[in-house]
């Protein structure tokens, strides 16, 4: 796993190595210029670049990502580069590693100028904001960053590009569009997080002094993480003289009305992801199509949910669900008179927002220390929480952190870099995954995974953070075989075991 944090946490952490384990500034700063230099090498070898195409523009802000900016001038003007300055914002405050950065680059043949040259460069360096920025971007830094935009060339960002929030990804009224960010350390979570991740083209961490060593001295770590190792390695252990009844068993209440399908698609993942057994509760007239459909699979009818609740390690409710009476009723009983490990989703969190006893339920059950794990996307978390759409979007992380504390609960927020919060300690954001996964059936394999896993010995979070990393990494896997226009959620969820088998993760960032 690899840690994400925000300005707050980045702040603190290279004040802890400058302050208290006393790695001067000027020393962080110059790594970081040779981090971003060996980029820009790297560029010009691939393309195979000539001396006279070796041009680059450096717009830098008068804080200290622009002191990285002069930096990186003076080592590429050193390395036979063309280099150009444009300093923006100079003639007010300037930090007091600006100044010294550009007293030293004026030692070197860097030419400076106070508006957007004329001619185009191979590459130009976004070295305006860094991961400060906290107000819409406006006037002339504004005009400077579509102007940025329009030019051809390659452009790179240092640590964030410029109009990105660093916490949110929130485009700050207007952002850079990079092809290359290099950050510093850590990746910040408005470099994962869209839309903006949608501007930060290739994304390189480097590494450049402020590293694990720190957390201890600064009393503090950071409050996100990624998984980035193969599944396999994060999977419950088995035990090579195990059997059906010792690999767990997932009550699945699911599959009502004229949704079967639901039901076929949570236990199918289920097995995928190494449950010993799966019994589902649903009407009669489903059973046909489920256990034809997977024949390992046991059924039950939903007058007898209680004695499906003693046979189970584990309950998923809520794919194709339904809101009747009847439903909720079953929900209700499952909540107020079970003590297992409970993975709520669809319709079960639809019931849940649409009654504050139900609420009072949950949220109870949860604060007596029962494991609970609710998998909403945005929709539903709006709901869930009674905030506006509008509201949840300008800060998933917030919202799902409120209610993963007000429910006492893991929960999952759905989307395209999924979060995984919980009431204390760090949370997880998913970068796995496939845009052919935004389909119909999907968050249902989810819920079937995410069951597996609990009915095997995971604890809730562990459940729910490896299960959304390895529903991304079948995504993945089945896109391979699909296309990310075909891919079906059937052929998701028979990509999970094959997710586990292989050694799939995701490029390095």
């Amino acid at each position: 796993m690899k840690y994400v944090v925000d300005a707050r946490e980045m702040k603190l952490f290279e004040e802890t190595v400058i302050e208290m384990m006393g790695i001067p500034s000027l020393v962080l700063m110059e790594r970081a210029a040779l981090a971003v230099a060996a980029e820009i090498q790297a560029y010009a070898g691939t393309r195979l670049l000539r001396e006279e195409e070796k041009s680059l523009l450096v717009v830098a802000g008068s804080g200290n990502n622009g002191a990285d900016g002069l930096a990186l001038a003076r080592i590429m003007s050193a390395e036979g580069w063309q280099v150009t300055v444009y300093p923006v914002g100079a003639g007010g405050h300037c930090t007091r590693e600006w100044e010294r950065q550009h007293k030293i680059m004026g030692y070197y043949p860097v030419q400076e100028v106070s508006n957007w040259p004329h001619e185009e460069y191979t590459v130009m360096v976004d070295a305006l904001f860094g991961i400060g920025l906290s107000r819409p971007v406006q006037g002339e830094y504004a005009e400077i960053i579509r102007e940025m935009n329009r030019r051809k060339g390659f452009k790179l960002s240092v640590d964030v590009p410029s109009g990105i929030h660093a916490a949110t990804g929130k485009v700050m009224g207007v952002a850079v569009r990079a092809d290359l960010t290099v950050t510093f350390g850590w990746a910040k979570k408005g470099l994962l997080f869209y839309p903006g991740a949608e501007y930060v083209g290739r994304l390189a961490v480097r590494e450049i002094g402020i590293d694990r060593v720190c957390f201890e001295a600064a009393r503090e770590k950071p409050g996100m993480f990624y998984y980035d190792e193969p599944v396999g390695k994060l999977m419950p252990p088995r035990r090579a003289d195990g059997h059906k009844g010792s690999f767990g068993k997932v009550l699945l209440i699911a599959g009502f009305d004229q949704m079967p399908g639901a039901a076929v698609l949570s236990s199918r993942a289920a097995y995928r992801a190494g449950a010993g057994m799966v019994k589902v509760v649903c009407p009669e007239e489903n059973r046909g199509i489920l256990q034809t459909a997977i024949p390992e699979v046991l059924w039950t009818p939903p007058q007898d949910w209680r004695a499906g609740c003693e046979w189970a390690d584990v309950i998923a409710i809520g794919p194709g669900l339904g809101k009747n009476s009847r439903v909720k009723e079953i929900l209700t009983g499952v909540l107020a008179e079970t003590s297992l490990p409970v993975v709520l989703d669809a319709d079960a969190l639809n019931l849940i927002a649409g009654d504050m006893s139900l609420q009072i339920l949950t949220a109870d059950q949860g604060k007596a220390g029962r494991a609970l794990v609710l998998t909403p996307h945005e929709g539903e978390l709006s709901r869930l929480s009674g905030k506006t759409l509008e509201q949840v979007t300008e800060d998933r992380e917030h919202a799902a952190r409120i209610l993963s504390r007000d429910l006492h609960c893991v929960l999952v927020c759905k989307g395209a870099r999924t979060l995984v919060c919980r009431e204390h300690g760090e949370n997880c954001v998913n970068l796995t995954g496939d845009s052919g996964m935004g389909t119909a059936g999907s968050g249902d394999v989810l819920t079937g995974v995410i069951a597996a896993l609990l009915a095997q010995g995971a604890d809730a979070f562990s459940a729910a953070s490896v299960g959304v990393y390895l529903h991304g990494l079948a995504g993945e896997k089945a896109a391979l075989h699909s296309s990310s226009y075909g891919l079906t959620a059937g052929e998701l969820a028979d990509a999970v075991g094959e997710a586990i088998a292989g050694e799939a993760g995701y490029a390095e960032l």
